[in-house]
């Protein structure tokens, strides 16, 4: 018999049917702020279950992507009926296997109980599912660090091992009252015709699980440097900025359209920069005194321009 359990995400709602024989609050911690109570909702955005289903996990399939990444050794592949995801959370570890359908409103999950690491890869099953599924809602999952000041939110981009938890910290030493949102994957959403940014149960190395939302003060990409210089990006330049990191599969052409669309809005809509950096309080300061420029640019009656946070229930 499987136990359910509800959880809320960027306002999104979601499902996990596990077995009795886990303990769901034990598995995801990260995940106890997001708990939702409502089990009668009916809009659900993806339902995920436990499944003993081998012949799901078989079927003919074509190899898409592989990734060593903070989720482990994955493999993504395309079948007849959706996806099939391969998990090792490490290199010699059991495989554990995830499949969806082509929109990702339904998954069918096999994890061994014996892997110390169960937990670790239902969590990463649930981001996959996540960050695929808000695609086809408006929703775009990033990797990025964000942090707040005066009731605005600051995404930092960039490849792994740029420094995008280094300049969050930065920040936060720089600015009074700067707080850390997410330091690896928040969500991104155009609401009522502003462009929020919410926290996640996925956070990286640095545990920072709120679920809250603000609106975003500026999107910046960055790039190590010998000297500090902010770029400003505009129209295609802001949509390739933004683009790297967004969780979309790119081998899908109706997806990556959708994610295309939405960035088209994000990037129209909110100040978007370069910050070639070093790891100096100076880069802060650039950074911050270049997109505040930016933003005095727009109308101050813009709703974007609002300071009040939201806690999500």
């Amino acid at each position: 018999m499987l136990k359910e359990q509800f959880f809320r995400v960027a306002d999104f709602t979601f499902e996990v049917c596990m077995s009795e024989e886990w303990d769901i609050e034990r598995l995801l911690p990260s995940f106890r702020p997001f708990r939702h109570d409502d089990s009668h909702c009916n809009d659900t955005l993806f339902r995920l279950a436990e499944s003993s289903a081998s012949d799901l996990f078989r079927e003919e399939s074509v190899l898409l992507e592989e990734s060593v990444n903070d989720m482990g050794y994955v493999r993504l592949l395309r079948t007849s009926t959706g996806y099939r995801t391969e998990i090792r959370f490490t290199v010699d570890g059991t495989v554990h296997y995830l499949h969806t359908d082509p929109h990702f409103t339904s998954a069918e999950a096999r994890i061994c109980r014996d892997d110390p690491y169960a937990g670790e890869v239902l969590s990463s099953m649930l981001r996959i599912v996540f960050s695929q599924a808000v695609v086809y809602h408006g929703g775009i999952s990033v990797h990025a660090a964000t942090v707040v000041l005066d009731g605005k939110a600051y995404l930092f981009m960039g490849k792994s091992g740029t420094g995008k938890s280094t300049h969050a910290t930065l920040w936060r030493e720089c600015f009074p009252g700067c707080m850390l949102l997410n330091d690896d994957n928040p969500v991104i959403r155009i609401v009522n015709g502003r462009a929020m940014v919410y926290g996640s149960p996925w956070s990286g190395k640095t545990p920072c699980y709120k679920n809250l939302c603000y609106p975003i003060g500026g999107i910046v990409r960055l790039g190590q440097a010998k000297e500090n210089r902010f770029i400003r990006q505009e129209d295609v330049g802001a949509f390739i900025a933004v683009l790297p990191g967004c969780s979309v599969i790119r081998q899908d052409p109706d997806q990556y359209g959708r994610l295309c669309d939405t960035l088209v809005h994000l990037a129209g809509q909110v100040a978007v920069g370069r910050l070639e950096c070093l790891p100096d309080r100076q880069a802060a300061i650039l950074c911050r005194k270049e997109i505040n420029r930016i933003n005095r640019k727009h109308s101050i009656n813009s709703p974007f321009h609002s300071k009040n946070v939201i806690l999500l229930l």
